[in-house]
Parts: C-alpha cells; sequence; structure tokens
C-alpha cells in the first residue's frame, strides 16, 4: 500500500502537496491538530474570532459591522496570475472551487511617497519614477528582458545568463539606482540585493513571469481568491477526497512512530496510522528543523483605501531595502470588503518584514505611517524554521515557514522542493498532463 501520511496546521504548502500526491495515486491521510484547515494560513472568521485570537480584551466596536462578514488571513499572499501556483490550480482543478479577483496596483516606494509601478508601455512614460532619457534606457531593458531566451544565443545582446550579473547587466543599459531599486524589488520580487551578483538568468526569468502575468489581465499581475486564502486549502482538501484522501481535523499528533530510522506511522489518541512518508511542518518536528529568523507582521483595519492608490480596494505597496536604510524589503498587503473578507467600506492592509533589530514594530513604522489612521492593529511575531533533515532517511518531509514575501512563489518553490525529495523526480506539469489523460482515458475538456 503506498500511503503517505500528512501533518496539516501550516497549511496551504501541505494541502497542495497532498492534493498532487492524490491525484497521482498515492493513498494520503491528512491529519491536523487543529479544527480548521491550513492552520496558520487560515482565514479567520468571525472579527471576533480574530480579537481573541490576539488577546485584545474588548470585542470589536459597532462601526466594525457584523463579524461574520469578515475573513482575515494571517498571513495575505497574492497570487501571480502567470505563476507556479496558479498553474498548481489550474493543473490539479482546484479552480472549479475558487473565484478570483484581479489585485487593482502594485506601488514602489520611494523618497516618502508611493508610486504605481507602471504596468503599460503608456504609464511607464507617464510615471514620475524616471526622468526621460531613464525611460528610454528603460524600455530598451524590458524589450531586451522581453526577447530573452535562455535557448536562444542570439537573443543574448553579449549577456551571458549563467555568467554576466544583474549588476552588470543594469550597467549595459546605464540604468540608475531608483530604476534598479523598483526593477529588483517590484518586478523581480526579491527581498534583498544579493541577487545583483549573482548569474543574470534567474532575475530574467522573473521579471519575465512579472511581466507576462501582467499581461493577462493589465490592473497588476496578481490575483487574490474571494473569501480569502483559507479557500485554497480548502479547495485541496475536496480535491484529496475525490481521489480518496482522508482528512481528519481537531486530531492531536501524541507522536511520530519511527523503526531503525524511517517513519512508519503517526499515533494520536493511542492509535497509530500506519504510514510510508510523512509530510508536515515545522511545528510537529522541533528536533528536525532551525531557527533561521523572524518575521512581523501588522493586520491593519482601516476605515479608508491607502492614500496615493487612486481608491483601489486592493493593492501591494513594496517599500524597498535601500529606501529605509534595511537589508530586506517591506511589504504592504491590502485587500478589502472587494473581496468578501471585510465589512462593507472596510480595508485590511497587513504589513510583514524579516526581523532585523530588536525593536521590530520599529522597524516597520515607514509602512504603517502610508496606512493612517488605523482602527485596529494586530501585532504577530513568527519564528522562521526551515528543515534540517531532507528526509531521504527519514521519510519526514518538513516544509519552510512561510517567509515575509507577499506572493506564493518561494512557497512553491518549497513544494517542489519536497516534491523532488519525495518522489526523486522534477515536478513537472507536462508530464502529469499526459498522465491524468491517461487515467481518465480522454483529453481534458
Amino acid at each position: 500500500m503506498n500511503c503517505l501520511s500528512h501533518m496539516g496546521s501550516r497549511g496551504t504548502g501541505e494541502c497542495i502537496l497532498s492534493g498532487i500526491m492524490s491525484v497521482n495515486g498515492k493513498k494520503v491521510l491528512h491529519m491536523d491538530r487543529n479544527p480548521y484547515y491550513g492552520g496558520e494560513s487560515s482565514s479567520i472568521t468571525p472579527l471576533e474570532e480574530l480579537y481573541k485570537r490576539f488577546g485584545l480584551p474588548d470585542s470589536p466596536p459597532e462601526s466594525m459591522g457584523r463579524g461574520r462578514d469578515w475573513n482575515v488571513d494571517l498571513i495575505p499572499k497574492f497570487l501571480m496570475a502567470n505563476g507556479q501556483l496558479v498553474k498548481m490550480l489550474l493543473y490539479t482543478e482546484v479552480t472549479r472551487y475558487l473565484d478570483f479577483k484581479v489585485v487593482e496596483g502594485s506601488f514602489v516606494y520611494k523618497g516618502g511617497k508611493i508610486y504605481k509601478v507602471p504596468s503599460t508601455e503608456t504609464e511607464a512614460l507617464a510615471s514620475n519614477l524616471m526622468g526621460m532619457f531613464e525611460k528610454r534606457r528603460f524600455r530598451k531593458f524590458l524589450v531586451f528582458v522581453a526577447n530573452f531566451d535562455e535557448n536562444d544565443p542570439k537573443t543574448f545582446e553579449g549577456v551571458d545568463p549563467k555568467l554576466t550579473t544583474m549588476r552588470d547587466v543594469y550597467k549595459k543599459f546605464d540604468l540608475g539606482q531608483d530604476v534598479i531599486d523598483f526593477t529588483g524589488h517590484a518586478l523581480a520580487l526579491y527581498r534583498t540585493d544579493d541577487y545583483l551578483d549573482q548569474p543574470c538568468l534567474e532575475t530574467i526569468n522573473r521579471i519575465k513571469l512579472y511581466s507576462e502575468s501582467l499581461a493577462r489581465y493589465g490592473k497588476s499581475p496578481y490575483l487574490y481568491p474571494l473569501y480569502g486564502l483559507g479557500e485554497l486549502p480548502q479547495g485541496f482538501a475536496r480535491l484529496s477526497a475525490i481521489y480518496g484522501g482522508t482528512y481528519m481535523l481537531n486530531k492531536p499528533v501524541d507522536e511520530i512512530v519511527m523503526e531503525n530510522g524511517r517513519v512508519v506511522g503517526v499515533k494520536s489518541e493511542g492509535e497509530v496510522a500506519r504510514c510510508k512518508q510523512l509530510i508536515c511542518d515545522p511545528s510537529y518536528v522541533q528536533d528536525r528543523v532551525r531557527k533561521c529568523g523572524q518575521v512581523i507582521r501588522v493586520i491593519c483595519i482601516l476605515s479608508h483605501p491607502i492614500k496615493n492608490t487612486n481608491d483601489a480596494n486592493s493593492c501591494q505597496i513594496i517599500i524597498p531595502q535601500n529606501q529605509v536604510n534595511r537589508k530586506s524589503d517591506i511589504y504592504v498587503c491590502m485587500i478589502s470588503y472587494a473581496h468578501n473578507v471585510a465589512a462593507q467600506g472596510k480595508y485590511i492592509a497587513i504589513v510583514s518584514t524579516t526581523v532585523e533589530t530588536s525593536k521590530p514594530e520599529a522597524e516597520i513604522e515607514p509602512a504603517l505611517e502610508l496606512l493612517e489612521p488605523i482602527d485596529q492593529k494586530f501585532v504577530a511575531i513568527s519564528d522562521l524554521y526551515e528543515p534540517t533533515d531532507d528526509g531521504t532517511e527519514s521519510q519526514i518531509f518538513t516544509s519552510r515557514t512561510y517567509d515575509a514575501t507577499t506572493h506564493f512563489e518561494t512557497t512553491c518553490n518549497d513544494i517542489k522542493d519536497i516534491y523532488k525529495r519525495m518522489t526523486g523526480s522534477d515536478f513537472d506539469f507536462e508530464n502529469m498532463k499526459r498522465k491524468q489523460n491517461d487515467v481518465f482515458g480522454e483529453d481534458e475538456q
């Protein structure tokens, strides 16, 4: 029996893996010590529950509307329209359970103000982010990126994808510091500047992903599900069930049963569920992970859209580290009643960044200033963990804690990494699609 046990609580990553494994014909048992799917990546409802979760003494004021109109993500992330998670959703057909809306704009912080990240050529030409000559050079750079094909040296224009650093590519197009900042952090979505001295291929591919995602819907490259991210793990849970997977919520895990250094089962309430492989988040296997940092996240409830965003009812703001003398970016991710996650006329903005000092709250001050006035704040500081055991011997596969980024690409890299460690082969959508056709004996509709 090819059985895979799977313990949730961190949520989306594990749920996606159990969905994919089910589709691939593995027998999956999904246990979670929480009474809901998706643990830390769940959406909290009603609003009273959020107040309780953060230990606030009062209940929400009348002005917040009905508690059950709220669905607040603890860890908000947007989906790239052309990104890996959307491909996973399409591949597993989880999209039939979800409805998405395009996020209205992406903004970048420069000299204390925010500017829209240009999403079309017209916008780029009108943008105050750059001077006139800089715009021409930037346009040339974007054309170069769009035409770049790692398998066709004719498109390289003297750039070696595996050797030329990104710093040198920027130099080649004579781009200034501000443009480099917003390209690296708002388009390629790097959190730090380490990428500048790495080979340029990954950055070029990231900018391509941004542009292609943008091309799909126009306003921004990001999507966000109606009713919040809690819908994702639930969609994968339904998928897994269709393929015969079993879900157990509210199941405490007493111990992970090992024999000769390998996992053979999970003990819960005196019974052992046997398995050959186990996927779990760091909280279940503290002896197999190490702490690698902290993230601060502040959930802010507002009664107004963010200033200078053209009254967008959803947006992302990136504050590049250079602009605020930090090593890592600060992110703001804003959604609202338009996504059925807040009461009418209310907005939820979540600020997040990697902690660098002993005063994390002071670190996010520049972002909070953009949001004033704030009706209510909820502050969370979480530890980041990464596995110390790759699972080859133990067959225990541990995910990484969610980082500070406001999109799912890093989570998907982790999913692909675990998939490869579990199966020994790369996660390949094309291959899987073909296999799926064989199973059902007909092409997808």
